[in-house]
């Protein structure tokens, strides 16, 4: 019996089961041979009534944008295919990126307050024989998830927005006026549908066509009781070389019943590839080392594992009208990201505002959802960071290149200050603060640098170079201010046009993180 198995073998709700059910799906990924779903189609005849302005499908993220389009006025359907309910795990987050709630006005000051479980600081970045890092106030938010969805979904009812729990979604026919949505219950015919239901969502099925992702990163954790009093937690941390042509990461955090580690690697979907199984293997295997605490110390409360396939084509163009992926649906996160909560948090208010807006003014073809969606020369980046923290199969790298490299990189941020390292840590890639670590570590550090070309290769880079170049191009277009007046003047639907470009720049360069944040 392996360790995992003889673990997880412990802990209710045939938890193995799930893990290896998860594996049978990331190996159907890798191999390509998922079937492609035929859940979206199109019909020339227009519908005879439409009794809602939005469905959303997939309600545990969902619920968040719903909630701010009800309150707006809007006839919101929520479709669950189960009960809408929080995971007891917490969700880790900012404690500033949690204003979204108070300005949407969703959240009073107080219920916000009771939504966090936890709060600690500082956080530590640190790399195997490198460089250690102490942040304050990222990621030191533990918000309990119960909580904030039994209390949004309270205020979705309040605001007339109809939930439809134990409702999967079947499948959705496009018509000239509306969407006719089939759930396993009735039929709901609606202006917009909104796909909140994620990576592994039919209608994005659909639209990939099969499509292998470019990278993986897997995740495996868990939360337990036992260790070492620890007030402190870990954004990102190495203790070790590669292993199995994978370098390790952990994270962890305090949380209310205990305290959660994650371990999480990078990867592409080449079969050959480790497990979940056996990445929670080399967890087990490898904790006693991290935490400085013996097995038989710990009480696991629960186990955590997931994976999150990610493309270089995003976010995802769909082909039909009246359809917006949304959350990772959208495929809209850093690949260097989990996505999730902490994503769609970001991008809540854009999406509340452009939605309204483009509602209002009926701006609902694919040309114009995709605005809503656009390129994010900061988050396509990001790939470049991806690739040089993983390994191709038979690739040769040296054992410790990545983390010399890591370490180089994040002492050249620490110098530079909070304000080009914690916007980082936050997901958020700016042009001035990339080009000032670059240059410095290309200076300090041009032996470690000049190794990374051949490890991601030309292709990558010249691709990367584009996506700078542009992210330069966007931090220069964020701030100009005149065509904010102007759109203001500007009848609806070029509003909305116009509107939706100054987002697209100001995201795309990772404007919107606040200084306050800094």
């Amino acid at each position: 019996m392996s360790l995992t198995e003889e673990i997880l073998s412990q802990l209710p709700g045939n938890i193995l089961n799930s893990l290896r059910r998860s594996d049978r799906l990331l190996a159907s990924i890798r191999e390509g041979n998922n079937p492609v779903p035929l859940v979206i189609h199109q019909d020339r005849e227009a519908l005879g009534t439409v009794d809602w302005d939005v469905v959303i499908c997939g309600g545990t993220l969902g619920i968040l944008i719903g909630c701010t389009l009800a309150q707006r006025g809007w006839r919101v359907a929520l479709v669950e295919r189960g009960i809408l309910r929080g995971r007891d795990q917490e969700w880790n987050i900012s404690r500033q990126e949690l204003e979204v709630f108070l300005e949407l006005n969703i959240l009073t000051e107080a219920e916000l307050e009771q939504a966090i479980a936890t709060e600690y600081n500082p956080a530590r970045v640190s790399f195997h024989n490198g460089v250690e890092v102490w942040v304050r106030d990222v990621l030191n938010i533990g918000i309990d998830p119960v909580y904030l969805l039994e209390t949004l979904k309270s205020k979705f009812l309040a605001a007339g927005g109809k939930l439809f729990e134990n409702t999967p979604f079947v499948s959705a026919t496009v018509h000239p006026n509306g969407v006719a949505v089939k759930t396993g219950d009735a039929p709901l015919n609606t202006r917009l549908l909104l796909d909140a239901m994620g990576y592994a969502s039919p209608i994005v099925q659909q639209a990939r066509q099969g499509k292998k992702p470019d990278g993986i990163c897997l995740v495996v954790g868990s939360c337990a009781t036992g260790f070492p009093e620890n007030d402190t937690g870990d954004l990102l941390v190495s203790f070790t070389p590669l292993q199995n042509q994978c370098q390790y990461f952990w994270e962890a955090f305090p949380a209310r019943d205990g305290r959660t580690t994650y371990l999480f690697t990078y990867m592409d979907a080449h079969p050959h590839r480790p497990t979940l199984e056996d990445l929670f293997e080399d967890y087990l295997r490898l904790m006693p080392e991290y935490q400085n605490v013996t097995l038989d110390q710990l009480q696991l409360q629960r186990a955590l594992f997931g994976f999150f396939p990610s493309y270089q084509q995003s976010p995802l163009r769909l082909a039909w009208n009246r359809i917006l992926p949304i959350g990772d649906s959208s495929s809209s996160q850093s690949p260097v990201s989990f996505g999730g909560f902490g994503a769609m948090i970001r991008h809540l208010q854009r999406l509340t505002f452009g939605i309204h807006e483009a509602l209002s003014c009926d701006s609902l073809s694919v040309q114009a959802l995709a605005l809503l969606q656009p390129y994010q020369p900061n988050i396509s980046v990001t790939w470049l960071f991806q690739k040089a923290m993983s390994v191709g199969v038979n690739q040769k790298v040296a054992p410790d290149q990545i983390n010399q490299l890591l370490s180089a990189v994040f002492q050249e941020m620490n110098l530079l200050g909070d304000s080009v390292l914690k916007p980082f840590l936050q997901d958020v890639v700016q042009f001035p603060a990339l080009t000032k670590t670059l240059l410095r570590t290309g200076f300090m550090h041009p032996v470690l640098v000049a190794k990374i070309i051949p490890q991601v290769g030309l292709n990558h880079l010249l691709t990367w170079m584009f996506h700078f170049l542009s992210l330069g191009v966007y931090s220069g277009l964020a701030q100009l201010t005149a065509l904010q007046v102007c759109s203001k003047n500007l009848p609806d639907v070029p509003r909305y046009y116009c509107q939706r470009l100054i987002d697209a720049w100001k995201y795309g360069s990772g404007s919107d993180y606040s200084k306050s944040q800094s």
